[in-house]
């Protein structure tokens, strides 16, 4: 019997992509959860898996020639998985071309920049009742998600899916496309993304995933007004 794939793992975007391959890879897996409003993630343990102190993070106890490996950054492990499986990371060089750019189009526009929209739309008002502090910060960023959104819709015009077939681009995408409305995005001024968000979302594999981050998400409201302790471990970190 395979041994399941541990995921470190709390209910946010990055976290969900990761449960979300494996179930749609069929690879079984144990949550192993990293409560990041506790402070979970400066653990040692889990340092030591992941350097950077962030979740997602997996370990593989049947890794290459079958000794275990640890793999850190949620694109880097769904490369790894695509790669371990052979499924959604494309079927020749010219195909993973495709995946790895709207991957990476992810990792380094869409992910960061809706991560800012949620900060400044809903957590830090929280934090800085006066909206003068946050104003700039929230227009910024809403723009910059506004303008990933039509890069994206272009994109879907006349495809089902981001890089042809169905991949480990659209299981990174979904789920920062998923809280559209924390990002301030009407969702119908993007129809080839609301009829792609909804594709995904009715997929059995991805329901399944959802589910597991439920429980763990209503653990933790970081919008909350008592959640001010989890709220400074967050956003309040420096180098030490």
């Amino acid at each position: 019997m395979t041994a399941p794939i541990e995921i470190h793992f709390w209910p946010t975007p990055n976290g969900y992509k990761i449960v979300i391959a494996c179930e749609e890879m069929g690879l079984p897996y144990e949550i192993k959860p990293v409560n990041i409003g506790r402070g979970d993630q400066f653990d040692p343990a889990f340092q030591a898996l992941s350097p950077n102190g962030r979740m997602p993070a997996i370990v593989d106890p049947e890794g290459p020639d079958g000794q275990p490996i640890s793999v850190f950054e949620s694109g880097a492990i769904l490369q790894y998985l695509g790669r371990k499986t052979g499924q959604f990371y494309g079927a020749d060089e010219r195909q993973r071309v495709q995946v790895e750019e709207w991957l990476f189009w992810q990792m380094a526009g869409l992910g960061p920049m809706a991560g800012q929209a949620h900060h400044f739309r809903g957590y830090a008002p929280a934090m800085l009742p006066d909206r003068r502090f946050t104003a700039y910060g929230a227009i910024r960023y809403t723009n910059e998600v506004h303008r990933l959104y039509g890069v994206m819709n272009r994109r879907l015009e006349g495809r089902e899916y981001l890089a042809g077939d169905y991949s480990i681009a659209d299981m990174a995408a979904w789920p920062w496309v998923r809280p559209w409305k924390m990002q301030g995005i009407d969702l119908d001024e993007f129809p080839n993304v609301k009829v792609w968000s909804k594709r995904i979302g009715e997929r059995p594999a991805v329901t399944r995933a959802i589910q597991v981050g439920e429980d763990l998400r209503r653990a933790t409201d970081l919008a909350a007004p008592n959640a001010e302790a989890a709220r400074k471990i967050l956003f309040g970190q420096r180098a030490k």
